[in-house]
């Protein structure tokens, strides 16, 4: 018995060391700018950095639009399949499975050519077809999040209970579908996120000043910022997954109060 327990925290143990070793020598790499101590200067001057903030702005923007549209077209179809046609579920999860079958070089050498003439004649327009390539990238994310959360749900009962009460099939959705699935549209919605800020070749290849390009364009002009860059993007997104572990446990505790 006593085998039996240390074996499953030697293992965390070594897993966690295999991901916070590398981390804390980062850090402390990022603290070497001032020479013979140890100090934030590079943390300095990354923020003082103004296309820093230029870019996280810009690319935080594109993830927000294209999480919300992400929501309205994948919401309405997974709810559809789930309630209309849940025979057409497999062929819509092997639709969502695309993005992981092209590549992204591909489908952004695609967009350009097809788009050329119009929409990349324009800087909004540029910055219209990223958010569009970033939604399909979001696909199979989202898509799995918002299916799970669909299947903790009872979709018909609801719907038939909305319905017994004059809801029309907006009113369903967005009143009655769409708060049972708070915690996975955060799910989806971190995963988009990532993606979006970490993402650089549709970014580079399309000319936009996001921060994914930032990112690799100060890796090859400086020494130690890339570093402090690593910490505050990790820190960002252990951020981002601290606020969905916190809503979500919110929306749990709601659920199972007194009734």
């Amino acid at each position: 018995m006593t085998q039996n327990r240390v074996w499953p925290w030697l293992w965390i143990a070594i897993g966690g060391a295999y991901f916070v070793i590398p981390l804390v020598a980062t850090f402390i790499f990022s603290l070497k700018a001032e020479r013979d101590t140890l100090g934030f200067l590079a943390y300095s001057n990354v923020f003082d950095d103004p296309n820093f903030l230029n870019s996280f702005t810009f690319s935080m923007m594109v993830a927000l639009v294209a999480i919300a549209l992400s929501w309205l077209l994948v919401v309405p179809t997974v709810y559809w399949v789930h309630y209309r046609m849940p025979r057409l579920r497999f062929v819509v999860e092997l639709m969502t499975l695309m993005p992981f079958v092209v590549p992204a070089v591909v489908l952004v050498f695609g967009l350009i050519r097809t788009y050329n003439t119009t929409l990349l004649n324009s800087r909004q327009g540029g910055w219209v077809l990223l958010t569009a390539a970033y939604i399909i990238l979001s696909f199979p994310y989202m898509y799995r999040s918002v299916d799970t959360g669909m299947r903790a749900i009872d979709v018909r009962t609801l719907t038939e209970a909305a319905q017994s009460m004059g809801a029309n099939w907006q009113t369903i959705i967005f009143r009655v579908i769409f708060p049972n699935l708070r915690v996975s549209l955060l799910n989806g919605a971190f995963l988009t996120f990532a993606i979006v800020m970490g993402e650089f070749t549709i970014a580079a290849l399309l000319a936009q000043p996001a921060f994914g390009p930032y990112m690799n364009l100060l890796s090859s002009s400086r020494i130690y910022e890339p570093s402090a860059l690593a910490i505050i993007s990790f820190a960002l997104t252990w951020g981002a997954i601290a606020l969905v572990q916190f809503l979500g446990r919110g929306n749990a505790q709601n659920l199972s109060g007194p009734r």
